[in-house]
C-alpha cells in the first residue's frame, strides 16, 4: 500500500495523444512556473496556469492505463472513429455477404414446372400465328438478308407470337435468360402463367427437377418457316421453345398452329412423342431445306449414293418431327435430317432436345455437339438421326467447309 501522500510521487504514464497535467506547481513573482528543474519538449501552460505536456505518439495500450477525466486529442478522437467504422463495416459487410448468397441459392427453377409453361407459351404463340393466318393480314415486310441473300421475311404473326411467348415466360421468370428470334419496342404483354401442369406431364413426369436458374437459357422461335407461312404452306409452321441448362439442351417443344398438335420432350423425364419402329441408314430419305435443296444434294449424295432420296421441306421444327412417330398429321417420313449452311439455334434447340430425350442425335456435321449458352450461331452445319449409329453416319459425311455452302 502506497502512503496518503505518495501518489504524487508515483511515476507518471504519458500516453499518446493524451494531455497530462503535472501534479505540483509553485508561484513564482505571480507567475506560474513548473516545478520540473528541466524544461520538457512540448511543454506549456494552461489558461488555469496549470502546467502541462503535449506528446502526439506513443503506446496506445498506455492510453488505455490512463487515470479517468483525461481528454483525447482530435488525432485521438479520429482514430477511434475510424477503427470503430471499419468493425461496424466489416460486421454489415459480413451480414450482407450472407444475405445475398442466401439469396442466391433461392434462384431454382423446377423443370418440369418450365415444360409446361413451356407447352403453354408455344401454344399461346401459335394461337397469333394462326389468327393472323387466317385473317390475311400478315403485314409481310423483310427484316434484311440472309447469308445466301435470300429476303428474310418478317410478318405480323412473327412478332404477335413473339409478344405471347416471350413476355409469358419473362412475367413467371423474369431472372431467366431469353432469346427470341424476334424482337420488339413494346411495353410488354400482361401474360400471367397460371401454374398450371397437364395432367399428361404429371402422369410421365412424377416429380420435378430443381436446377440453377443461372444456369439456363431459353430459346423460342415464335414462327418458324415465316417463308412457307407467307406462302400459305401451312404444315411447315411451328412454334418452339427450348431450355438448354449450361448450354445442354433439355426440354423442347414444337407446336403444329394449324393442326393443333404438340410435340415435346424431357431429357431424364418422357416425351410424348416416339422413335418409329425402323429407319434405314444404308438407302436412306434424307429431309433437308427446301431453300437450299440443291446445295445439300450433292453433298448428301456424295456420302449415301445417287439414289439417295432428297425431301426438300420447310421448317427445322417440321424436319425433326420428320423422324419421328407423330399423331398429327401425314407426314414425309425421313430417316435423317442434313442440314449444310448457317443455322440459327431458336431453329434447332428444341428439336435437338425431343431427339436427345427419345436417345436420338443432333451435331454439327463434324459429329460435334451444340453449345446452347453462347453465340445465336450454328456455322458448323447439321446432321440428325435416332436409332441409327450416328458417329457413323458422320464418318461417311464428305469433307465439310463452312465456306464452300
Amino acid at each position: 500500500m502506497l502512503a496518503a501522500g505518495s501518489a504524487a510521487k508515483a511515476p507518471w504514464i504519458q500516453a499518446p495523444w493524451v494531455r497530462a497535467p503535472f501534479h505540483k506547481e509553485q508561484k513564482q513573482n505571480n507567475a506560474h512556473v513548473c516545478e520540473r528543474p528541466e524544461q520538457l519538449a512540448g511543454e506549456r501552460k494552461s489558461p488555469s496556469g496549470q502546467c502541462e505536456l503535449v506528446q502526439g505518439a506513443g503506446d496506445p495500450a498506455a492510453a488505455a492505463m490512463a487515470p479517468m477525466g483525461i481528454r483525447l486529442s482530435p488525432l485521438g478522437v479520429a482514430v477511434f472513429c475510424l477503427l470503430g467504422l471499419g468493425v461496424i463495416y466489416h460486421l454489415y459487410a459480413g451480414v450482407l455477404s450472407s444475405r445475398f448468397a442466401a439469396f442466391r441459392q433461392k434462384k431454382t427453377v423446377d423443370l418440369r414446372e418450365l415444360l409446361a409453361l413451356s407447352i403453354e407459351a408455344a401454344v399461346q404463340g401459335g394461337r397469333e400465328v394462326k389468327r393472323i393466318r387466317v385473317e390475311d393480314n400478315l403485314e409481310e415486310r423483310s427484316k434484311g438478308k440472309t447469308k445466301e441473300g435470300a429476303s428474310e421475311k418478317l410478318t405480323l404473326g412473327d412478332l404477335n407470337s413473339h409478344r405471347k411467348m416471350y413476355y409469358l415466360i419473362k412475367n413467371t421468370y423474369p431472372y431467366l435468360q431469353v432469346n427470341s428470334e424476334e424482337h420488339d419496342n413494346s411495353d410488354g404483354e400482361a401474360t400471367i402463367w397460371t401454374r398450371n401442369i397437364p395432367s399428361e406431364i404429371l402422369n410421365k413426369i412424377p416429380e420435378g427437377k430443381l436446377v440453377p436458374a443461372e444456369s439456363v437459357t431459353v430459346w423460342i422461335d415464335p414462327l418458324d418457316a415465316t417463308q412457307e407461312y407467307t406462302e400459305n404452306l401451312r404444315k411447315y409452321v411451328t412454334t418452339m421453345v427450348c431450355v438448354a441448362v449450361d448450354g445442354d439442351p433439355v426440354l423442347g417443344v414444337i407446336h403444329k398452329p394449324f393442326t393443333g398438335f404438340t410435340a415435346w420432350g424431357m431429357v431424364g423425364g418422357a416425351a410424348n412423342v416416339n422413335r418409329r419402329d425402323s429407319y434405314n441408314a444404308n438407302n436412306p430419305k434424307v429431309i433437308v431445306s427446301r431453300s437450299h435443296a440443291g446445295k445439300v444434294k450433292s453433298f448428301v449424295q456424295q456420302a449415301f449414293g445417287n439414289s439417295t432420296e432428297i425431301i426438300p421441306a420447310g421448317g427445322a421444327g417440321y424436319k425433326v418431327l420428320a423422324l419421328l412417330d407423330v399423331s398429327d398429321e401425314e407426314y414425309e417420313k425421313a430417316d435423317m435430317y442434313i442440314h449444310v449452311t448457317y443455322i440459327k439455334k431458336w431453329d434447332i434447340c428444341a428439336g435437338n432436345a425431343i431427339l436427345k430425350a427419345l436417345g436420338g442425335h443432333m451435331t454439327t456435321l463434324k459429329g460435334e455437339d451444340i453449345d446452347y449458352s453462347g453465340s445465336e450461331k450454328n456455322t458448323g452445319g447439321l446432321l440428325a438421326s435416332i436409332d441409327i449409329d450416328h458417329k457413323a453416319l458422320v464418318n461417311r459425311l464428305p469433307p465439310w467447309d463452312e465456306n464452300k455452302y
